[in-house]
């Protein structure tokens, strides 16, 4: 996205702030539709950083919809009761439920704008993270068009594969075996829901892309789940276009962002959120749209909240820390996903190579702790295993006259855990020659570690000890009852973090300014890790591949990081 673009997106959430603040919200009366959709709307309105550009203007959207075409009270209503009566899968079952506040909006911006007998609304894209509970919510758009809708409705669930398709068709079966469940009206089984009474033809059905016939449809309702992955649009466009002699039809297209920037939606999307901006005027579309705005932070639960509107709802805030922590630890693949389903933006990898394992054999020279004179000033920063693998410790000197940084790391692994284990070649062979420490005990002796950097203190004053604070507390509490509290800092292993030592890291490796000692350990662990970027353009090295450790190359930057904030 060029700045420009971002101009672009920054003077709208401005202007939609304004002027969603300056609207009365009053005169339109919602409470009397319902009270949750007044709350939405109110929320939105009041709270502008905790709501993205596009669902503020969907809000001011809806406003503008109903001075043109009013509210029917009526259906809005009538659906309102019917979703509360059905019984949905849940932990405990099938059970009801209420709707929440902004599912009360996007119902509501369904069904609340008429024209000449007709509904407005005919196309709705729902763009919201995974845990949403947006198939099963959908599902119901079905089950009232098969019940209430044309006596001949024929409703659609259709997705990229037959697993993805069946999830929604799957809720609607469950929904119609409660309903009826010895079938008197209606025959329930796996591809099919089909009325019985012979009033009514209505029937609902479960696609795939690669279904073997679509010839003779004529759909009412079609529902395209997780519709981002889609590789092209021939069903999507099967179905929408045999709705021509409905009074009524519905598209809905509910979907997470994924990786597949050529297939039929990304293009779509851009088309909603121009519709959303104003650009082009379609009523018969509702669009609800949740992404990051263009400077939030990814790894800021307040962005989070942001783009999850069921965030403590469906979904819980510590599902997303984990998560986030999960993808920050296990490399590539793992960032990708978080991006795409949790954080809702198309994301791919761009990953590049960084310090490359021969550059890092360059950069090494001989570094023995104990040839140290002077007591030097330092840094030292701690990478811990989480289970049975190895774990990192480097000391960090800065040589003022030179302008040189030198780095030392040693590397931990348990003894105990070698056997079996996928390197064990390797890592005894590291052993064998010194360059990997074996503790006592199936697990990393924390001890070790602890008595590690007490012995560097021994030979170099250390001014700070950074460590990852997801998983050093045991360790930082043992450092803290040697004496070492006052010089002990968390550092946190985002992308913002570590932008800056990255960029001087990478200028001092290539211009002879930074140097690290000469454990082949460290060419293996630089070789691991590639440069990842983030949406604000944050840098960070990740792992190439889940198996592969890069524990070596993160200790190094974070005690850059403790140089860049330490303040004499």
């Amino acid at each position: 996205m060029t700045e420009e673009e971002k101009d672009k997106l920054r003077a709208a959430k401005v202007d939609v702030t304004a002027r969603l603040a300056a609207m009365d919200i009053d005169r339109y009366r919602l409470p009397e539709v319902d009270s949750r959709l007044d709350e939405y709307v109110r929320m939105v309105a009041a709270d502008p950083d905790g709501h993205n550009l596009w669902e503020q203007l969907a809000v001011l959207r809806f406003f503008g919809m109903i001075d043109k075409y009013g509210i029917n009270l009526t259906e809005v209503q009538l659906f309102f009761d019917f979703y509360e009566s059905l019984y949905f899968p849940g932990k405990s079952g099938h059970q009801r439920y209420k709707l929440t506040p902004v599912q009360a909006f996007q119902f509501a911006s369904i069904f609340a704008f008429w024209e000449d007998g007709r509904r407005v609304v005919r196309e709705v894209v729902l763009y919201v993270p995974r845990k949403f509970s947006k198939t099963t919510s959908t599902a119901s758009l079905a089950i009232y068009d098969v019940l209430y809708g044309d006596a001949n409705a024929e409703c659609y669930t259709g997705a990229n594969s037959s697993d993805q398709a069946k999830k929604c068709f799957d809720v609607i079966r469950g929904c119609f075996r409660r309903l009826d469940p010895k079938e008197r009206r209606y025959t329930v089984n796996e591809q099919q829901i089909k009325s019985r009474r012979r009033d009514r033809s209505a029937f609902a059905q479960c696609l795939t892309a690669n279904a073997r016939t679509k010839d003779g449809l004529n759909a009412s309702t079609v529902i395209m789940d997780e519709f981002s992955q889609a590789k092209d649009s021939e069903l999507l466009t099967v179905l929408t276009t045999s709705m021509g002699v409905r009074e009524n039809p519905l598209t809905a297209i509910i979907t997470t962002a994924s990786d597949v920037f050529d297939g039929p939606f990304y293009e779509m999307l851009q088309g909603y959120k121009a519709v959303l901006l104003g650009e082009y005027e379609d009523d018969t579309v509702f669009a609800h749209l949740f992404e990051p705005d263009i400077d939030d932070a990814e790894d800021d639960e307040r962005t989070w909240y942001k783009v999850h509107p069921h965030l403590g709802v469906t979904v819980s805030i510590n599902f997303y820390r984990q998560e986030y922590k999960k993808a920050l630890r296990d490399g590539a693949e793992a960032m990708l996903a978080f991006r795409t389903k949790l954080l809702n933006v198309y994301a791919e990898n761009e990953q590049r190579s960084w310090i490359s394992s021969t550059l890092a054999r360059h950069i090494s020279k001989p570094m023995a702790i104990d040839a140290l004179r002077g007591r030097p000033d330092a840094m030292v920063a701690i990478d811990l295993s989480e289970s049975d693998d190895f774990s990192a410790v480097t000391l960090g000197i800065y040589d003022a006259a030179g302008k040189i940084f030198n780095f030392h790391t040693a590397y931990f692994f348990p003894a105990g855990a070698l056997p079996g284990h996928p390197n064990e070649k390797l890592y005894r062979t590291w052993a064998d020659r010194g360059y990997l420490h074996l503790t006592d005990g199936d697990v990393i002796d924390y001890a070790a570690i602890v008595n590690y950097v007490l012995y560097l203190n021994q030979h170099a004053r250390i001014l700070g000890i950074g460590y990852d604070p997801w998983k050093s507390q045991e360790v930082i509490n043992m450092l803290a009852a040697s004496g070492a509290g006052n010089v002990i800092k968390g550092i946190r292993q985002t992308y913002g973090t570590f932008t800056a030592p990255v960029e001087s890291f990478e200028h001092g490796a290539k211009t002879g300014h930074i140097f690290i000692n000469d454990n082949p350990i460290n060419a293996y662990c630089f070789g691991n890790a590639v440069l990842d970027s983030d949406r604000l353009e944050n840098c960070k090295p990740i792992k190439r591949k889940h198996t592969q450790k890069i524990d070596g190359v993160i200790t190094k930057l974070m005690c850059l990081r403790l140089f860049i904030d330490y303040e004499r």
